[in-house]
């Protein structure tokens, strides 16, 4: 029997195997490798070689700074590249918004650029490529922004880079052979790792702690397509902060989480030294991924000190308590801006969401949105202001400055329910799914909503028009923005260049540099890259 003192060791040695961490300034590489995360090996476009990327960490107020350099190569995955920072709000540098199309011309090979902002924000937040559907094929990581001042911090005794949990899909073919059917995933990857059914009993990823501690867990869904149910054998999970937004306490032991959303529940470790299952089961996959966690497939591991290295034998909670979004309450209160009524906003925009079969494309309100050669930001720049005069034709949408919007989503779209995500805000969700009630008082703030999967009910959004910039509202699931479900906020065309001053030289280069590049190097399994 192993000693104590051997077995603290040990869990000391797991504990310290981790993502790099890195930032607020650093460089990042990307390039192409074989990996094996679920025991089956394929070429995937990795971020200093690892899946997912480094954590990227900051605090509130720094100056982020990060060189990406594109090493990328691999002729059946995108070779160009961009880097949104996703929940940023990039007041002042809507040009950083590292959106192919909207605010930039992608990375091309053998070239960088460096994203240079500030962040007057905290939360968790996390970063991916925003060009075809790359992230899919591993250009994804996290990106938390510390306050040294957290009015959180009396809830929890742990947290650090060994507390995230990403959840994604994991794809035996490249993402590009996805686009035009209905996507579905061979495994489940928790921290980057997981089991497909049939496979083989390859490592799991396992969370480290020590019993009688309090946890805060970051949780992040970095997935491309399904969304999953997610719980801890034994454990509650009391949510704190969802998406920059703290919350008030709010204690469930099951989350339904969407592709891009975000929240940091405290784990409180009180349960017998033990292996537990960590659980996240997929709505969609192939085989039956989305119906067992047969041998550990859609697991992963909570150990705490002084258990065994072993797979757990613990059993899912009989009795599930859910996180309801309509039940989710900042902290302090944020009223939702405009008046109290369904209509009580300067603008409303409904948007009619559709799929057309014959041309496998999504809609909203009857176009399909196909990201233009020229950038929308570069367009204004240029001169053009009017929904009429930008590109793509119909999915441009004015909005003045400085006053209240609500968007409203038409539930029930064929592949969903699908999760929206806005660029440049964080929004009041004034009616969630399923509920049927509008809440004006203290919505929960967000930046991706599920705008639910029940025929003839609706999910409406409200925000403030305070930053200036072209900004694209877009379904998280990434095939589906390649497939066309996405529309682009002009917000104050005439201010945008006094807003977001001096973009730099090498930002203005982009779009030269990858329009000289050779067409085949624009070109993935067939399919045009923008």
């Amino acid at each position: 029997m192993l000693s104590q003192l051997k077995l603290s060791t040990l869990f000391l040695c797991a504990a310290t195997a981790l993502a790099e961490t890195i930032g607020p300034v650093a460089t990042i590489t990307l390039a192409n490798k074989d990996i094996s995360p679920d025991g089956f090996t394929r070429s995937a476009s990795l971020i200093n070689g690892a899946h997912p990327g480094p954590v990227i960490t900051a605090n509130k107020g720094d100056q982020i700074k990060i060189n990406v350099v594109n090493q990328l190569s691999d002729p059946n995955q995108e070779r160009g590249a961009t880097i949104h920072w996703h929940g940023i709000f990039q007041k002042g540098t809507n040009f950083m918004d590292g959106v192919d199309g909207v605010t930039q011309c992608p990375i091309a090979p053998n070239n960088s650029f460096q994203y240079a902002f500030n962040v007057d924000q905290s939360g968790t937040y996390w970063y991916h490529s925003h060009f075809g559907v790359q992230y899919c094929d591993g250009v994804r990581g996290v990106l938390i922004v510390n306050d040294p001042s957290d009015p959180l911090k009396h809830l929890y005794d742990v947290d650090n880079e060994s507390t995230i949990i990403t959840l994604s899909e994991w794809y035996h073919e490249v993402a590009a052979s996805q686009l035009g059917t209905i996507e579905s995933a061979d495994s489940t990857l928790i921290n980057g790792k997981g089991r497909f059914p049939g496979g083989d009993s390859v490592d799991l990823a396992v969370v480290n702690v020590e019993r009688g501690k309090r946890y805060r867990l970051r949780l992040v869904s970095i997935s491309c397509s399904p969304d999953f149910m997610f719980s801890i054998d034994n454990h509650d999970l009391t949510v704190i902060e969802v998406e920059g937004t703290a919350v008030q306490p709010y204690t469930i032991n099951t989350i339904h989480i969407f592709a891009g959303q975000r929240y940091s529940v405290v784990l409180n470790a009180n349960q017998t030294i033990g292996n537990y299952w960590i659980r996240a089961l997929p709505n969609t996959g192939n085989r039956n991924l989305n119906s067992t966690f047969a041998n550990g497939v859609n697991s992963a591991i909570l150990r705490y000190q002084g258990a065994p290295s072993a797979d757990p034998a613990s059993s899912q909670q009989l009795k599930q308590i859910p996180l309801i979004e309509a039940e989710l309450r900042p902290n302090p209160s944020i009223s939702a801006p405009g008046e109290r009524q369904p209509n009580g906003t300067d603008a409303t925009f409904n948007l009619a969401l559709d799929f057309d079969p014959n041309a496998f494309l999504f809609t909203i309100n009857g176009t399909s949105f196909k990201s233009p050669s020229v950038p929308v930001l570069l367009q204004i720049l240029s001169g053009a202001h009017t929904a009429q005069d930008l590109l793509p034709a119909g999915s441009i949408y004015t909005v003045e400055r400085n006053k209240t919007v609500q968007i409203t989503f038409n539930s029930g779209v064929v592949g969903g329910p699908h999760p929206f995500h806005m660029h440049g805000h964080a929004f009041s969700v004034v009616r969630s799914a399923d509920t049927g009630n509008f809440n004006y008082d203290n919505p929960i703030v967000r930046d991706v909503v599920s705008i639910g999967n029940t025929p003839g009910d609706f999910v409406a959004i409200r925000f403030r028009t305070d930053n200036p910039g072209p900004w694209i509202l877009h379904c998280h699931i990434d095939f589906h923005l390649a497939e066309g479900l996405a529309i682009v906020f002009a917000e104050a065309p005439n201010d945008i260049a006094s807003a977001n001053p001096n973009p730099p030289a090498d930002w203005k280069e982009l779009c030269p540099i990858w329009d000289n590049e050779p067409a085949d190097v624009k070109v993935v399994n067939n399919t045009t890259s923008t």
